[in-house]
Order: C-alpha cells, then sequence, then structure tokens
C-alpha cells in the first residue's frame, strides 16, 4: 500500500527506483598501550594517512568542480589542522596507537564545535568524514560509501559525506534521501549542481528498506513509499510538462507582461562560469572569492593573483553584471591570519566586514585586486560586503571603496536581521542590496542552517523572512536603489515569483536552477506575482505560506 512521506524537498525533478542504502559502519579503534619505542613510527602513520586522505579529497574536488571543489577543499585542509595534527602526536607520544590517537583527537574537536553553540554543526559531519576517512586507512580497512550497482537506484542516507556526494554518477543516482541535512547543507548545494533530485531532514529515512520502491519528488519534499501506478504517472507527467517548460525557455528573466528580472549566476570562482554561461546567466549576482584565501590559511593570496582571477569571471560576462562580495571569513571559514581563534561563538563573532574592518590591509588589497581586474572591460563590477548590521558599517566600506579608487556600485548584504529593518538607513551609504537568505533565516529564528533539526526555520517560505525581504525590497525602491536575492531561496522557481513580487529586482542562485527559474517566472504576470506575495505574507506558516502561493498562481 502507497504511503507518503515529507521531508525538505531541495533539488528539482522526480526519482523512481528501488532504495539502496549507504554503507555503514562504527570505524572505532581499538584501545591500547604502544610501546615507546613504536612512538615515532605511529607518528609517521598518521602523518601519512592525513597527508593521503587530503590529497584524495583535493583530488575529488578537482575532478568535480565548481560548489563541490570548494568544499572538498575546505575538508581537505581539516584533515591537515596544524592544532588536531599536534594533539594526535601528543597522544601517540603518550603511548596511543596512530589510529586511535587521531580518533580521539577528532572527537575532542567535536566536543569544541558542540560548546560553540553548535553553529558549525554542519560541518561535524564533514569533520567526522575525514576522520573516518584517516582511520580506515590507518585500520587498513575499506572506507563505507557508495553501494556497488549496475542498475541505477535512489540512494538513502543517514547524511551524505561531501566526498561521497561529489562524485555521484546522475545515471546511476536517479537521486537521493537522507535523514539530516537542511535546505542549505552541503549536500542540498551539490544535489543542484548536479542536478539531482533530493530530499534532505527527512525523519523516516531510517525506515526505508533495501530493495523498497519509492518515488522522490525533490519539488515538493515527498516521498511516496510503494507508490501506485496512478502516483508514478502523475509525477512523471508533471516532470515532463517541467522539463518541456524549461527546454523551451531562453533569453533574459521576465514576468509574462514582460517585467524583466535579471537572472544571474552564484559562482565560486573561475571554474563555475561556463556552467553559468551554458544556463544562460545575465551575470554573476555572488561571486564568492573565498577560493583564493582558503589555499593558503595562513597568508592572504598577492593582489596579482586576485587580479588575474578575478577578471577571469569579468570578462566571461563583457555586457552584463558581475557583483563580487569580498572576502567573508569567520565562523565556518576561518582563516588564521585574519579571524581569532578562540571565541565562544564565531556566528555571532568577528566575521565577514567586521574581520575585514580589523585588518585594512587585507580589505584594500582586494578592493585594489578588483580595481586592477576590471580595467579596461565592459562589465559592470558591483562590490559588496558580507555581514552588514548597521549603517555605520556600510559607510565604512563605502569609504574603503573609495580609498581604493574602486570604480564600481556598493553595495551591502543583508544577512542580519538589523540591516533589514534598518535598510533605508544602510542605503544612505550604498547603492544596493542583496539578500542573503541562508544566514539572514538563520540570524531571524536562531536556527543554524546545518541543522537537520531545527531545519524548518531555514525554510525561506517562513512569513517572518518573506517580511524582512519586503521591508528591504520597499526601502531599495522608495530609495531609488536596487535590491536583490543571492541565497539558495531565489533557486526556488515558485518562491522566485513571491520574490519577484515582494519587490526584488534580481535573483541569483546555482547554475542548473536558472532555466527552471525562468520557465516559472515567464508563466505569470507581476500582477499575479504581487497577488501570491501578499498571500504568502499573510500565512503563520511556511507550508501556509508555500500553498498559498501555489493556489494563486494555479488560479485556485
Amino acid at each position: 500500500m502507497e504511503t507518503t512521506l515529507r521531508g525538505v524537498g531541495v533539488s528539482h525533478g522526480v526519482a523512481i527506483g528501488e532504495v539502496r542504502r549507504m554503507g555503514t559502519a562504527v570505524l572505532e579503534p581499538p584501545t591500547g598501550r604502544i610501546p615507546a619505542q613504536d612512538a615515532e613510527r605511529e607518528r609517521g602513520r598518521a602523518r601519512q594517512a592525513v597527508d593521503a586522505v587530503a590529497a584524495d579529497l583535493t583530488t575529488r574536488g578537482g575532478l568535480a568542480g565548481g560548489d563541490a571543489q570548494a568544499v572538498l577543499e575546505a575538508q581537505a585542509m581539516m584533515a591537515q589542522d596544524p592544532e588536531l595534527m599536534a594533539d594526535v602526536e601528543r597522544r601517540v607520544a603518550g603511548g596511543v596507537a596512530a589510529a586511535r590517537a587521531v580518533y580521539d583527537a577528532f572527537a575532542s574537536y567535536r566536543e569544541l564545535l558542540a560548546g560553540a553553540g553548535e553553529y558549525l554543526a554542519g560541518r561535524v559531519a564533514d569533520l567526522d568524514d575525514v576522520r573516518d576517512r584517516i582511520v580506515a586507512r590507518l585500520m587498513g580497512v575499506p572506507m563505507p560509501g557508495l553501494p556497488d550497482s549496475d542498475k541505477p537506484y535512489v540512494l538513502v542516507a543517514r547524511d551524505l559525506a561531501p566526498a561521497d556526494t561529489a562524485l555521484l554518477d546522475p545515471s546511476l543516482v536517479l537521486g537521493f534521501v537522507t535523514e539530516e541535512g537542511g535546505p542549505t547543507s552541503h549536500s542540498a548545494i551539490l544535489a543542484r549542481a548536479l542536478g539531482v533530485p533530493a530530499v534532505v531532514a527527512l525523519p523516516d529515512a531510517a525506515t526505508l528498506a533495501e530493495g523498497a520502491v519509492i518515488a522522490v519528488d525533490g519539488g515538493t519534499g515527498d516521498v511516496f513509499v510503494d507508490p501506485a501506478e496512478e502516483t508514478k504517472e502523475r509525477l512523471a507527467a508533471a516532470d515532463a510538462e517541467r522539463r518541456a517548460a524549461v527546454a523551451g525557455s531562453a533569453g533574459p528573466g521576465s514576468t509574462a507582461d514582460g517585467y524583466l528580472v535579471p537572472l544571474l549566476a552564484n559562482v565560486g570562482g573561475p571554474a563555475d562560469v561556463p556552467a553559468a554561461v551554458e544556463a544562460g546567466a545575465e551575470g554573476v549576482g555572488l561571486f564568492r572569492t573565498e577560493f583564493l584565501f582558503l589555499d593558503d590559511s595562513e597568508h592572504a593570496p598577492s593582489e596579482e593573483k586576485q587580479a588575474e582571477a578575478y577578471r577571469q569571471v569579468l570578462e566571461a560576462f563583457p555586457e552584463g553584471r558581475v557583483v563580487v562580495r569580498v572576502l567573508d571569513a569567520g565562523a565556518d571559514k576561518p582563516l588564521s591570519f585574519l579571524t581569532p581563534g578562540d571565541e565562544p561563538n564565531p556566528a555571532l563573532g568577528v566575521r565577514g566586514l567586521r574581520s575585514l574592518i580589523g585588518h585594512p590591509e587585507i580589505l584594500r588589497t582586494q578592493l585594489a585586486a578588483l580595481a586592477r581586474a576590471a580595467e579596461g572591460l565592459s562589465v559592470r563590477l558591483e562590490v559588496m560586503a558580507p555581514m552588514v548590521a548597521d549603517r555605520a558599517d556600510a559607510r565604512a566600506f563605502a569609504q574603503a571603496c573609495r580609498e581604493a579608487g574602486l570604480r564600481a556600485k556598493v553595495g551591502a548584504m543583508v544577512e542580519i536581521p538589523s540591516a533589514a529593518l534598518r535598510a533605508r538607513s544602510v542605503l544612505r551609504e550604498v547603492e544596493f542590496l542583496s539578500l542573503g537568505t541562508n544566514d539572514l533565516a538563520q540570524y531571524t529564528f536562531a536556527a543554524d542552517r546545518q541543522v537537520g533539526a531545527v531545519s524548518r526555520f531555514q525554510d525561506p517560505w517562513q512569513p517572518a523572512l518573506l517580511d524582512l525581504v519586503a521591508l528591504s525590497a520597499e526601502a531599495a525602491r522608495d530609495g531609488g536603489g536596487s535590491c536583490g536575492v543571492c541565497g539558495e531561496a531565489a533557486a526556488d522557481p515558485l518562491l522566485a515569483c513571491v520574490l519577484t513580487g515582494l519587490g526584488v529586482t534580481s535573483l541569483s542562485m546555482g547554475s542548473a536552477s536558472i532555466p527552471y527559474v525562468r520557465a516559472a517566472l515567464a508563466r505569470y504576470t507581476l500582477a499575479q506575482c504581487e497577488r501570491a506575495a501578499a498571500a504568502a505574507r499573510a500565512a503563520d506558516s511556511a507550508e501556509e505560506a508555500r500553498a498559498a502561493a501555489r493556489a494563486v498562481l494555479s488560479g485556485e
């Protein structure tokens, strides 16, 4: 008999197939002591295992490219963290075997993350994956991973490590379902990049038996167990209709009555540009520049190195718009030369613009590199600061841009509720706003964006979040500025229509989502989008808001 489960849909499309569960194992090494004379050998084994795992993660990242590369390179840095390695070596010197020393050192670091308010809870999954890979190598056992199968399947797991998700073969993995994760987790981001239907934060995922037939709707979050034939036909028909609409969409983003809504791409570096161009992106709405700084956590990249990388992206959109976010370090992206290492809660500490204000030479070099990269190009360069809290922050950033001689529009990211509430004040110093809905939701609801248990608060359909978007858009409209959305909310085609109705003037997303959003916008007029937005804001929950907007747009 058909039953329906509900999780969080994070990647559009439909997958119907048999369940194959992710291989799992408890990789806990035995306790015991080693002779003192073996300590040096065990230290050497630990270093070799760490280096081998880091090299493997880096190689996987290079093969995957895009967002996956940035995630896996961050994991490689995690594996080689000097403090963790020093802890491992101290334990070995105290008579603990290499595998157990690694296991215990990572456990200690895991406790530190939990004690920091669990802001880094999403990174705990990455940490566990790195630990298991090192321990498996030291114990000489295979690392649990993707199941072996010669026919396509739907992958089910408690969670997926980035190293596994990044190299999924879409010809074999029809879609995936996870028990944990959230709309902005690494698994969700990589699923969208791969174009694989996915549902996360499904509490009942553990009940899905090996070999059971399920149907996964990555748009609604519905998972049908033992689906009836009519359910399969309905899902297949809806998916075919969606694909046809996407295939037929082209040109600039606009509503059915011709209201232009530029559709831009989120990119993490030059490697992401080809996919953005192929998807028809009208420019870049979020150019994350951290990839350059994460290559070496001890030193900032030179102006020359930065300028070269920035120019590669700027040249790809000669008539378009490229919005660059200056370095957003801190919290889950610590850099030893920039961010404090002893903050009790890094999420609420010195991160983003706060770090740059404290280290003006880093910001000065980056702005000079951007000015240099844009020389002689016709691209419309815009530069924005992350984690702006108030007018004083906006003023400091705008002043730094002027002093650097940067000829570009200057903007502020709205990720802190205070910036949305005081958007009119912030816009007295800058020319545009860009809403980072992932962090904005996190700070609005005190809900870590990586913790599945609070994923309902990370749902961008939350009416309180829509209210903050509306406040920002209204302030920009009245002040003659612009207000875009560059968080994952823009990748939801239905929500993109609502955001347009709220007054958002551009939408930026992962390249794979652009055709879906373009097709959705083309179906409705601006007036319909405005009515859907009003209905969503009048709701009391994310689920009600989604249903209300869908009802308006479908004419119910």
